[in-house]
């Protein structure tokens, strides 16, 4: 081998091993910046931080929970064929689970049924500002409360017993449907149907209120079906703000919750308009 051969061969391989040096450690920045990313997932900390200490949010809730007093009070003059009822998802609409998320945000680890469930048996959660007062209104008016919420039906004594010492009304299994085999709320939401006329609803989650929401479009992220319930938005659905989670991810995602945590956080990034 000569001389100049062998002074390319070896330049060639301090190349190449200097690109591949760098390319790992480029992959091995980006996990980092992911892993201790703020993005507005399960374990989101700007989102968190929001929902636990401004003011703006405490101030939402008791604005909303204002609204959906008059707004029951206005349905009310209505004319009804059955007895009344008012239907209400229970986390992050009634429950602050904040600190479970807060839990997230901390240690760096992502939601599973079993931490879920664990925070839930705790029988922490507190009341969100304006909650215990609206529905209590809502029963002084004759109006029947019902809890619909994707907690699994292992949870169901635990949020009883959360919600009792928090003074909500309809404190019996009854007034409970809790998810069994599907999120889908449809068929919950029928089966109280049958007996009452909901006259308002009450949800973080636009699924909360029907289930066309539950995939988006990728490009609207649903807008179009808001548009199309523009006349109930207000009316009988009451929207609370969740920052932290919710069927909003899932179209940012693309409608895949599979994805890893760089592909979740380039999707966010694509999902975002800094156009001006």
């Amino acid at each position: 081998m000569n001389k100049f051969y062998y002074t390319l061969v070896i330049s060639v391989l301090i190349f190449s091993s200097c690109n591949t040096a760098e390319t790992k450690t480029e992959e091995k920045v980006e996990k980092i910046i992911v892993s201790e990313s703020v993005y507005s997932g399960e374990n989101g900390l700007s989102p968190t931080v929001w929902y636990q200490t401004s003011a703006e949010n405490k101030a939402i809730y008791l604005q909303t929970y204002l609204f959906a007093k008059l707004m029951l009070s206005e349905n009310l003059k209505k004319k009804y064929k059955k007895p009344v009822a008012v239907v209400t998802d229970i986390d992050e609409t009634v429950l602050d689970n904040s600190p479970y998320n807060a839990r997230l945000a901390k240690t760096g680890k992502m939601y599973t049924n079993e931490s879920w469930d664990a925070w839930v048996n705790t029988k922490k959660a507190e009341a969100l500002p304006g909650a215990v007062d609206f529905f209590m209104f809502a029963k002084s008016k004759k109006v029947e409360v019902f809890y619909i919420s994707n907690r699994t039906n292992n949870t169901l004594e635990a949020t009883m017993e959360n919600m009792q010492r928090l003074g909500f009304p309809n404190i019996d299994k009854k007034y409970f449907l809790l998810k069994t085999d599907k999120s889908d709320k449809t068929a919950r939401r029928d089966s109280i149907s049958k007996n009452y006329d909901i006259i308002l609803f009450l949800g973080d989650n636009m699924t909360d209120f029907t289930e066309e929401f539950a995939n988006r479009d990728t490009t609207d992220f649903g807008t179009a079906v808001v548009q199309k319930y523009k006349a109930d938005i207000g009316t009988r659905f009451i929207v609370f703000p969740n920052p932290m989670y919710g069927e909003w991810e899932k179209a940012a995602f693309r409608n895949d919750y599979g994805k890893s945590d760089i592909e979740k956080q380039k999707a966010l990034k694509s999902s975002i308009k800094d156009v001006y």
